[in-house]
């Protein structure tokens, strides 16, 4: 069962995002058109729900290796030299993506350091933007996974 969660948590946790997303979205229509009174929070919610939405999806399309890729090139290369760009790529996707996980870190901190607050919920902006450096480790541990495995089964 806890495999299953951890296989899927993406997805789990994508689908309640959206869901909440729907949600609030459908609540802003009903009451900007019914009552003639928009909910002005409801699209701090929504964008930064996308923001980790994109995040997860990231992290799904590296763990089923379905992210974009162009290998007309890669295709015609030896075994040997598959090796090598695939190895250059992935540390390149891991360098990428530990360097979003310390950006985010910094931004988060200096958010809670400055106290800084959403407009509309007057919340603190440092738990929107937590879901940028907690899902880029998501994404490189997914990354490491889809290498592993891929170097298992020699499926450059």
């Amino acid at each position: 069962m806890f495999r299953k969660i951890c296989d899927h948590f993406e997805e789990i946790v994508g689908a309640f995002f959206l869901a909440v997303m729907v949600s609030v979205t459908f609540a802003n229509v009903v009451t900007r058109y019914v009552i003639i009174y928009p909910l002005a929070w409801t699209e701090e919610i929504t964008v930064s729900m996308f923001v980790w939405i994109v995040l997860l999806g990231t992290s799904i399309a590296f763990r089923r290796n379905a992210h974009l890729a162009m290998t007309f090139i890669y295709d015609f290369m030896p075994l040997s030299l598959k090796k090598v760009s695939f190895l250059i790529a992935n540390t390149m996707c891991v360098v990428f993506f530990s360097l979003l996980t310390w950006l985010g870190s910094i931004q988060v901190l200096d958010e809670m350091d400055l106290g800084v607050t959403s407009e509309a919920l007057a919340i603190p902006t440092a738990i929107y933007s937590a879901g940028i450096p907690v899902f880029s480790v998501l994404i490189i541990v997914r990354i490491l996974q889809s290498c592993r495995d891929i170097v298992r089964d020699g499926s450059y």
